[in-house]
């Protein structure tokens, strides 16, 4: 990831130069999106190192939604530094205009040429990255080569986004087809900000296990002979590979303290060994009917909107 944040901070500055010498807002446009892209990487440098310290008295269930937070502000930085800009290039295109020489138009395809190369051999790499961890959405759970995977893809259909605007623009004289490539470009960007911040938000915020893990549990515990009812199942990610497991249920009557015991280590036991990222795992004895239990919005598993 280092050497990606430098080739980011190379291609940014060589569109930053391009864009000025040849008066191009949708060069200046993808300059900002490199920028962009570049504080990004140091942010999920940060969420890497960061969440992989162990729990202790102050965070007893660890720091594994720190990828999560540091994945929110690569969002915002997306949002801000790439979007915004490009919306306010474009806009600015369409108000002034822009005077550009043929030599300007020349060395800012040639910036952007070379941009594709980079851009469109980082995302083969990512690309690479995600069919290694069994491709599919299972293997974007980490929001780190999810911002990455997002990252490059907006970045090449940045660059050709842009390399069209330019192009047209050379061809017709009309700088309004630069500032709508701009525009497109912020368009882009803020969508894609938008959609790694609800996910990441979503995260932060106690994000149940897929349902399928849920529906495991569940029908383990109904499994279990002592179980006479189970009134609620919660699970909530603590990290990407760990999840905090907590189950109500009701058992038969007549058990003593010892065998309720002997009971909840046995569940405990056998849930760690079906869901191995069930890292906690809380059970909870209760006389609570099972109507109330199943009408709360935790135990249906109603969220809340988007």
């Amino acid at each position: 990831m280092l050497v990606a944040l430098i080739a980011n901070l190379i291609i940014a500055l060589a569109k930053a130069l391009g864009g000025l010498f040849a008066g191009s807002p949708a060069l200046l446009s993808e300059a900002a999106h490199s920028v962009a892209d570049s504080l990004n990487e140091v942010f999920l440098l940060a969420a890497l190192r960061r969440s992989r310290r162990p729990a202790d008295a102050r965070h007893p269930f660890g720091y594994g939604k720190e990828r999560f937070f540091w994945s929110l502000l690569a969002a915002v930085g997306i949002f801000v530094m790439g979007g915004c800009f490009s919306f306010f290039q474009g806009v600015e295109a369409l108000r002034s205009g822009a005077d550009e020489e043929l030599s300007g138009y020349v060395a800012g395809l040639i910036v952007l040429g070379v941009s594709f190369v980079a851009e469109g051999v980082s995302l083969l790499r990512a690309l690479h990255q995600v069919r290694r961890q069994g491709g599919g959405f299972g293997a974007l759970r980490d929001p780190a080569l999810r911002t990455v995977v997002a990252e490059d893809g907006t970045a090449v259909l940045g660059v050709t986004l842009a390399a069209i605007g330019m192009a047209l623009h050379m061809v017709t004289g009309q700088v309004v087809w630069e500032a709508s490539a701009s525009l497109a470009i912020g368009a882009l960007l803020v969508f894609v900000a938008y959609r790694l911040g609800r996910e990441a938000r979503d995260q932060l915020i106690g994000e149940a296990a897929d349902p399928q893990t849920g529906a495991r549990i569940r029908a383990l515990l109904d499994a279990q002979p002592e179980i006479d009812s189970v009134e609620a199942i919660f699970t909530m990610k603590t990290g990407l590979d760990s999840v905090l497991v907590a189950a109500r249920v009701d058992l038969m009557p007549g058990l003593d303290s010892e065998r309720v015991e002997e009971i909840a280590v046995r569940i405990k036991r056998s849930i760690a060994g079906m869901v191995p990222e069930a890292k906690q795992i809380f059970l909870d004895v209760t006389d609570r009917h099972a109507g109330e239990a199943a009408e709360s919005p935790a135990a249906t598993g109603e969220r809340g909107g988007a």
